[in-house]
């Protein structure tokens, strides 16, 4: 394999306007990101930005950025118009798409999602254990239904499987096939994904196989002021 990190970021974030410029102990969030995907050691860094402070920022941090459409429906669709832009010789086959919003996420973390794409999964992803019914029971916790061999079966918001155990909170890195990648934001979106509001779901309806390995952390998404507050405890502890 030979893989490429993408980062999508827009700064029209709905509850935290501005948030890939958001400030974490001086240095923007965009720029935590990068450091991050570098650290991963999974390949050249790209940002897939939609302005073009966004793009000086990356830049000044010593990434790799491509302007994309801001009208773009989803991350996936921005990673794959910047990973066309940046390598249109095809060189790269695997693209990582990393949530510009996750900066507590470990680098480690990353190698391992990259390292789930096997054994003829399309695309590759990450799943964390929780035994709290706050989490079984938040319909902003997705949690995947996997197979004992790691392949996912579905996503949902509901609380699932049923019975006694833990679920397992869905972490939002994907490590795509390029050839995946490039039939997957191709087609519609699914049934399922417009009832869910989640993507993998079409990716799922289209026979594609995901394959998840499990983390021990659950690094959340930036999607409001307390969740940078938060980012920012964490991250002041490494």
């Amino acid at each position: 394999m030979n893989p490429v990190v993408v980062i999508p970021a827009r700064m029209a974030s709905t509850r935290l306007p501005g948030k890939p410029l958001a400030d974490i102990h001086g240095r923007p969030m965009i720029a935590w990101m990068v450091d991050l995907a570098k650290a991963a050691k999974a390949g050249p860094v790209l940002v897939a930005a939609c302005e073009e402070e966004v793009a000086e920022a990356v830049l000044k941090a010593g990434g790799n950025v491509t302007l994309t459409d801001p009208d773009l429906p989803s991350g996936s669709d921005r990673v794959h118009a910047a990973l066309e832009a940046f390598d249109p010789a095809g060189r790269y086959d695997v693209a990582v798409n990393l949530q510009g919003d996750m900066p507590t996420m470990r680098a480690e973390d990353v190698a391992k999602a990259v390292a789930a794409l096997r054994d003829g999964a399309d695309i590759a992803t990450l799943v964390s254990p929780s035994n709290e019914a706050a989490d079984r029971d938040n319909p902003n916790v997705v949690k995947a239904v996997r197979a004992a061999d790691g392949r996912c079966l579905y996503f949902t918001r509901a609380a699932a499987p049923h019975g006694d155990g833990p679920i397992e909170r869905h972490v939002g890195v994907y490590v795509y096939r390029r050839d995946a990648l490039a039939r997957f934001v191709a087609a519609p979106p699914s049934p399922l994904e417009q009832r869910e509001k989640l993507e993998q779901l079409r990716a799922l309806e289209m026979g594609m196989i995901i394959r998840a390995d499990s983390i021990a952390d659950f690094p959340k998404g930036v999607d409001s002021p307390p969740d940078l507050e938060a980012a920012r405890a964490v991250l002041a502890k490494r």
